[in-house]
């Protein structure tokens, strides 16, 4: 099965600066694939170059199969791409844009364009210029997906909308995934990749963290695990418990017996069974969300050295950018 994206031994630099550094990752037909990662640690920098906006320094980059350098004008044909800052044509409506972007694109459907305009709750009779950030990205939201790309490449795609237009941008993902399309999200919004994901990319510093399927990492989260022992009860455990970690052994202030307080990853199997020699009054089981997951990773990595994505991303992007998009 040949992937729909790939990347091998990706990088690139800013001179002195490092934007990503050995970057091999694979995207398979049908997937949505979450790429995060704190600010400046290359997401952006990652998804230029596989729209070919930006050159890398070494390495090499597919999409479809096709080198994203050589046939770019054939993959954008395929894409429907969202940049984090996107620019419009401000003296345009949205509708003028929507059948601007239909024309270039050669597959316009106004019936679904309009599907996506209710949706969103847009009013597309309105000048670009007038709408406010949110409204402005939900025209971004809708001419990514109004030709039903083969693949959809979304830079923090829900950036100033409000929870209801949201929850519509992940029931679109969620179709699109269904009709069979690709999706490569680059997000902050850590519980909308745990929502709609089915792997997720983590990036620090430029170079690739971790990788996993959402199923592994929920069996992988860490839960804060609360014990009382009877009184009287001396809990007197010398091997380590498997999963267990930070286990501190309290006495109760209130004379109620023994307070074991710990984190555990995975499954509570063993600490159990360890707790079958025990009398136990209560336990209560905390479980940390992927979030705390995530905030780990970024903790744990390098802190992320790209200025020049965070200027790329604060600034307007060139209008020939604007003209591939889709």
């Amino acid at each position: 099965m040949t992937p729909v994206v790939s990347m091998v031994e990706l990088t690139k630099s800013y001179g002195r600066v490092r934007g990503i550094e050995s970057v091999d990752l694979q995207l398979n037909p049908g997937e949505v694939f979450g790429f995060i990662g704190p600010n400046g640690a290359g997401k952006t920098t990652t998804i230029r170059l596989l729209m070919d906006f930006i050159r890398p320094t070494s390495g090499s980059a597919s999409i479809f199969g096709l080198d994203v350098h050589r046939s770019a004008v054939e993959i954008h044909a395929r894409v429907g791409y969202l940049p984090a800052d996107i620019a419009l044509f401000d003296r345009m409506t949205a509708s003028d844009l929507f059948r601007w972007l239909g024309r270039l694109r050669g597959n316009f459907d106004p019936a679904y364009v309009n599907e996506l305009v209710e949706r969103l709750d847009l009013d597309p009779s309105r000048s670009i210029e007038e709408l406010s950030t949110g409204n402005r990205q939900k025209v971004g939201v809708i001419q990514a997906f109004m030709h039903r790309p083969e693949l959809l490449m979304l830079d923090e795609p829900t950036s100033g909308l409000d929870p209801f237009v949201r929850r519509q941008f992940r029931e679109l993902v969620k179709e699109a995934k269904r009709s069979g399309s690709t999706v490569f999200l680059s997000s902050h919004e850590l519980t909308e990749v745990e929502d709609i994901c089915d792997r997720v990319g983590i990036i620090v510093g430029g170079r690739m963290r971790s990788v996993e399927t959402m199923a592994v990492l929920r069996e992988s989260v860490r839960r804060h695990v609360h014990v009382l022992l009877a009184p009287g009860v001396d809990f007197n455990e010398t091997k380590p418990i498997s999963g267990v970690s930070n286990l501190a052994v309290l006495t109760s202030n209130n004379g109620r017996g023994i307070v074991l307080e710990m984190d555990v990853a995975g499954p509570l199997d063993h600490l159990i069974k360890t707790l079958a020699n025990y009398r136990v009054v209560d336990l209560v089981s905390e479980p940390l969300s992927l979030e705390d997951y995530f905030l780990e990773a970024y903790d744990n990595g390098h802190p992320g050295s790209s200025s020049r994505e965070d200027a790329q991303r604060n600034s307007k992007p060139a209008a020939p950018e604007v003209s591939h998009v889709g």
